[in-house]
């Protein structure tokens, strides 16, 4: 296995997909993110920027053996599943991993739930791959490929879900969306970020716009970076874009971020970078 570590953002906006010529240069599509460690293939998130994706790993014609760690089961993170053709092809395999849910509830239960009459027209028999459904709880440390560790963590939102910390080859990733930050909450999510090589990180908001949002299970950019100083983080992506945020709006907010901390991005759909 190589030690190439990267990230490509296939989907960054939250809530809704909001394609359209406001959005183009951002992206509309919903959380995915593609991670190659080595030969290795990670996806964070399963919205709807997975389809595209699933396309391009399906033409190249050879069978796949990768992971999906949702950070939860709301539509915006798991729409795109249906819509993964390597998903309807026998020769490959998927772990798909979930740790917000409460027994009885399953990964596969809410995958299910999702795919039904009447909300859709086939169910998950339709899936020709290998997949292999794992529940697991935040706080556990996974360990999902040789030299691969995801230490896993809860993060503050609706319903629950998980935040993730990717170690690989020296260098590391976390994963940290959907969360309203919280002092009393802050901890666990901090020391999934501490001294992170690249933290991507749930920017739904601003400032002025927060207050009316209590409770939504977002945060403002501000609270992001604040985590990242406290965290000592080397580079921080703003993520989860509200929809009603058009590119120009997200112009004037990443200059803003960045003039409190140089060096702070803002994910954009088909963005590679490299650890």
């Amino acid at each position: 296995m190589s030690d190439r570590l990267s990230v490509t953002f296939r989907g960054v906006r939250g809530s809704i997909a909001c394609p359209g010529p406001d959005t183009v240069r951002y992206g509309g599509n919903t959380p995915c993110v593609e991670v190659r460690c080595g030969d290795r293939l990670i996806i964070f998130d399963g919205g709807t920027g997975l389809r595209q994706l699933g396309d391009e790993l399906q033409s190249s014609g050879r069978p796949l053996d990768a992971d999906i760690f949702l950070s939860h089961c709301h539509i915006d993170h798991i729409g795109g599943l249906p819509f993964f053709a390597p998903f309807y092809e026998k020769e490959h395999r998927f772990r798909i991993w979930a740790g917000h849910l409460t027994p009885p509830v399953t990964t596969r239960d809410a995958i299910s739930q999702m795919m039904r009459e009447p909300l859709f027209p086939i169910g998950l028999e339709a899936f020709n791959a290998a997949i292999d459904y794992r529940d697991f709880r935040a706080g556990d440390t996974l360990t999902p490929a040789p030299g691969v560790t995801l230490r896993t963590g809860r993060l503050d939102h609706p319903g629950g879900a998980t935040g993730y910390r990717l170690d690989f080859a020296g260098r590391s990733l976390a994963y940290l969306t959907d969360n309203e930050s919280r002092k009393d909450s802050d901890a666990s999510v901090i020391a999934l970020a501490r001294g992170a090589d690249l933290a991507i990180y749930d920017c739904t908001y601003t400032d002025a716009e927060i207050g009316a949002k209590t409770g939504w299970g977002h945060s403002a950019w501000r609270d992001g970076l604040r985590l990242a100083e406290t965290a000592g983080v080397k580079t921080f992506c703003m993520f989860h874009h509200a929809p009603e945020h058009d590119d120009a709006f997200m112009d004037r907010m990443v200059a803003e971020a960045r003039a409190v901390r140089p060096g702070t991005m803002a994910a954009i759909e088909g963005q590679v970078i490299e650890l």
